[in-house]
């Protein structure tokens, strides 16, 4: 006969708190979305989409009862959908995918800090941000964290954005922020020390200040603070696997919506730490997810009403224009900056490379594929610039940091404006316009955005004061794509090349 064996009520006890010591968490993470709401036909399958990662969403916590989803930032800006209707569709739409938690990304602020606190208003998920402050008595505009309870677990979410990213609000003279990653880990470290005592078992740092910044953030923190995971945006970073620095793990799922991030997490909750973990992104396609139709029902609304606004041809190059990469001449981003410097009879514009948001434009272009590239209908300014002051900037603009992975400023060039830079020697091989060296001491005429007028210092390292001092500046222009829209439509079978205006050597 087999003999049992009694256990004891103290070992029962024992038994049962190494089992509960031990729990699961799966943590579904987006960033970088910019309203890629609809599915594209991809080698004859859907791909991508807000009604299939809403399925995903809602397939795993079907599956895995402890999930959360949240949002590293960027919500906003990208598509007619969203720009038409100012990010209010967006948040109609963020509530049906029904995050647990947001922290804010740059692109949040676009339509004005008044608005963003509106759009607040209007969403059903909590919005966190640790260090958006009114400066004249440093009150926050939003809860800086979030403590979600589940399972018997604690798990506190921190909303990062520094000023270094957060330059629209540079207009705003009320609205300041964190200046630099050291006064972020800073925050953290108040945020954790206020919260530790309450067992806090696993916290989040939810960031929109790029790859390369949150590695600098994650060696600054003291262990003691018990950061656990990094999810960021802003860098578009696509990871093949978690970065580790100072014993955190570091993530981001690239853009858009054609993959998610997931994390499959086991938290020891005697140790407050994570005892395992897999991470992967999952592709959101019609072969892994299903649909949600009541979300492509307020899909349907928005894009109906878009569809017969912006359906009109604008033009029809001559051939498909590209845009592959922010950090290089482009053919749409030369042939933008030329028609505004023609436009303008300026001198030289510099068109921010960011501010065209598609790698490809054509050959048909209707008013919603112009839109969509071309998002920012912001303001141009002219000023007046010595040719001195114009090597400085943009031998700022061509700086080490910009090749080593930051997330930096670039600017796209006008016709006639020729730069050869040798990175080895960070020197100008040319410096040019229209074929005759630029004069140190003359003033040329150069067109700037409104973002990057009021953000000189971080786009070219040089202040608004001093380049005024040259005899001011003036609005040229109130509307950036009227500008283009008026071109196209009149230019037809437009065709660019690469020129070589911007050329690096060594």
């Amino acid at each position: 006969m087999e003999k049992k064996t009694k256990i004891s009520k103290k070992n029962l006890h024992n038994i049962t708190n190494v089992i509960n010591r031990y729990k699961k968490l799966v943590l579904l993470h987006s960033n970088d979305m910019h309203g890629d709401f609809l599915a594209e036909n991809v080698d004859d399958k859907l791909v991508g989409g807000v009604s299939m990662l809403s399925g995903y969403i809602g397939k795993v916590r079907e599956e895995e009862p402890n999930t959360l989803y949240c949002i590293a930032g960027d919500m906003f800006r990208g598509s007619v959908i969203d720009s038409d209707y100012r990010g209010i569709s967006t948040i109609e739409i963020m509530n049906m995918l029904a995050p647990d938690v947001v922290t804010l990304g740059n692109h949040e602020t676009d339509y004005g800090v008044s608005h963003l606190l509106f759009i607040e208003k209007c969403a059903n998920f909590p919005i966190i941000n640790a260090n958006m402050h009114i400066k004249i008595n440093n009150a926050r505009l939003f809860s800086p964290y979030k403590i979600i309870e589940l399972d018997g677990m604690k798990i506190l979410f921190i909303g990062i954005l520094t000023e270094e990213v957060l330059a629209q609000t540079k207009g705003d003279g009320l609205v300041g922020t964190f200046v630099d990653v050291e006064e972020a880990a800073k925050e953290v470290g108040r945020i954790c020390n206020a919260h530790n005592a309450i067992d806090i078992d696993f916290t989040v740092l939810l960031t929109h200040i790029g790859y390369e910044e949150d590695k600098k953030l994650a060696a600054m923190l003291d262990p003691a603070f018990g950061v656990d995971v990094i999810i960021g945006g802003h860098s578009h970073t696509f990871l093949e696997k978690p970065a580790e620095v100072n014993g955190i793990l570091i993530v981001q799922a690239g853009t858009g919506t054609d993959q998610i991030g997931r994390f499959d997490i086991t938290v020891d909750t005697l140790h407050n730490c994570v005892a395992d973990y897999k991470w992967r992104t999952v592709p959101i396609d019609s072969k892994h997810c299903p649909r949600d139709e009541k979300l492509e029902t307020i899909l349907t609304k928005y894009k109906s009403s878009t569809d017969e606004k912006y359906s009109r041809l604008v033009t029809r190059f001559s051939k498909k224009m590209t845009h592959p990469s922010r950090t290089q001449e482009t053919e749409l981003g030369g042939l933008f900056a030329e028609i505004m410097r023609e436009c303008l009879h300026l001198d030289i514009m510099l068109l921010g490379s960011g501010s065209i948001r598609n790698e490809e434009l054509g050959p048909i272009v209707l008013l919603s594929d112009l839109v969509e590239c071309f998002p920012y209908d912001d303001s141009i300014h002219m000023l007046k610039i010595k040719g001195s002051q114009l090597k400085r900037m943009i031998a700022y603009m061509l700086r080490d940091e910009v090749w080593q992975g930051a997330h930096c400023e670039f600017y796209q060039f006008s016709d006639g404006f020729r730069v050869a830079y040798d990175r080895k020697t960070h020197k100008f091989a040319e410096f040019s316009l229209n074929g005759a060296p630029v004069d140190d001491n003359e003033l040329y005429t150069v067109g700037l955005q409104n973002f990057t007028f009021n953000n000189t210092e971080i786009a070219f390292g040089i202040s608004l004061d001093e380049l005024n001092q040259n005899g001011g500046s003036r609005v040229v222009a109130t509307s950036c794509r009227d500008i283009l829209d008026e071109y196209l439509t009149e230019h037809q079978h437009l065709g660019r090349e690469i020129d070589g205006r911007l050329t690096l050597l060594n």
